[in-house]
């Protein structure tokens, strides 16, 4: 008996020294989990943003202004500014990567697939989080475009879909076919139910394009209608205005930012035309003149003339003071969307534009650090400027 014992625990120690053998680096595993997932969630979101009224590319170029600033902003999104995006978000998804399984790789590195998924979606809340309030705004970054300009469910839908892909580290653990039999059969499902679910938004994308969405699914057909043609006619006012600062405003700051409301608005306007064609078989009606007057913030001929005869010294200031009373009567016209019966597309769009708006008043006042964090956070929950 004495003399099995040793034998016993010598195989013992064997085995466990032939299984961490077989095991990788988890930095390693954890940077090829990174690039999957990162690309994952790029890919995802570029192809599910217009099903939500976003407009891909105007996303991208404003997170490439992270840490690009004003260079990667103008009227219509550049590739390089567009590719700058995408590049940044992946190196931050798979630094993300990095930290769950390298730094954290101690406790996470050798759990179960599903126990990973479970805890991959807590931490695309904390991370989404992290970025949209501190890191982005505040330390290191310091620009509040981001999070003035975009709410945080877009950051949390991102870093989910980054997240989803987590439990895939638990084969990429392993060298060759020495992987858990039952985490191989896991990861597989995972692996072809995600490239199902591309393959499903990339047909999406694809009928979309071609001016085919999903059947219109509100509750009032007229308000539907009439919220898509008074807010495109409203767009259509603040593109011309926002124009006008692109070239003459003083403050480069100011220029850079009429340039981001001029391509985020007409990103906008080309999503409402997509879906009312695709809904309604048709153009989209012109407002009428009474129509335009009784839209909350719509400026009349003598205030857009004011604006374009404004001195050089005087014209940002002009221009702020017109450019927050137009964007407030945007943001009551989504106000009342996000809280109507409408199209649930329209209504989360809405969301998207009351928060847009609100965060470009605040900017164009020259918010920043907290009190933009702050801004943001308000305007996520309502109309805070009228």
């Amino acid at each position: 008996m004495n003399a099995a014992a040793p034998s016993a625990i010598s195989k013992s120690i064997r085995t466990g020294d032939e299984g961490a053998s077989r095991r990788r680096s988890r930095w390693v595993a954890a940077a090829e989990l990174g690039l999957i997932s990162s690309t994952f969630s790029t890919i995802v979101s570029q192809l599910f943003a217009a099903r939500i009224g976003r407009d891909a590319a105007v996303d991208w170029m404003t997170v490439a202004a992270i840490p690009a600033r004003d260079w990667a902003i103008s009227a219509e999104p550049s590739w390089s500014a567009i590719l700058a995006g995408i590049a940044f978000h992946q190196w931050a998804d798979f630094s993300w990567a990095l930290v769950f399984f390298g730094v954290l790789g101690r406790w996470t590195a050798d759990l179960r697939p599903l126990t990973i998924l479970l805890l991959a979606l807590p931490w695309a809340v904390f991370s989404s989080s992290m970025e949209w309030f501190v890191l982005v705004p505040l330390f290191p970054f310091w620009q509040p475009l981001f999070t003035l300009q975009q709410p945080y469910w877009i950051g949390l839908l991102v870093h989910g879909s980054s997240a989803v892909m987590y439990p895939l580290f638990a084969r990429l653990r392993w060298t060759g076919g020495a992987a858990p039999a039952r985490d191989v059969r896991f990861t597989n499902a995972w692996i072809t139910g995600a490239l199902a679910l591309i393959a499903l938004l990339g047909a999406a994308a694809l009928f979309g394009s071609h001016g085919y969405e999903p059947q219109w699914a509100g509750r009032d057909r007229d308000a539907d209608q009439t919220y898509i043609r008074h807010m495109t006619a409203h767009h259509a006012q603040g593109i011309a205005l926002a124009r006008i600062a692109a070239e003459r405003a003083q403050d480069p700051h100011l220029r850079k930012l009429a340039m981001l409301m001029v391509a985020s608005q007409t990103g906008e306007n080309r999503i409402f035309e997509t879906w009312w064609l695709s809904w309604f078989d048709t153009e989209i009606p012109d407002c009428s003149s009474d129509e335009r007057a009784a839209m909350p913030g719509f400026l009349t001929q003598a205030e857009m003339r004011q604006v374009k005869a404004a001195p050089a010294n005087q014209f940002d200031t002009v221009f702020v003071e017109t450019m927050s009373k137009h964007h407030a009567g945007a943001v009551k016209m989504a106000d009342q969307m996000w809280h109507s019966g409408g199209d649930l597309r329209l209504r989360v769009m809405a969301h998207a534009i009351r928060h847009e708006q609100q965060g470009e008043i605040a900017l164009m006042h020259g918010a920043s650090g907290i009190a933009a964090v702050a801004a943001a956070f308000r305007n996520m929950l309502g109309d805070n400027v009228n």
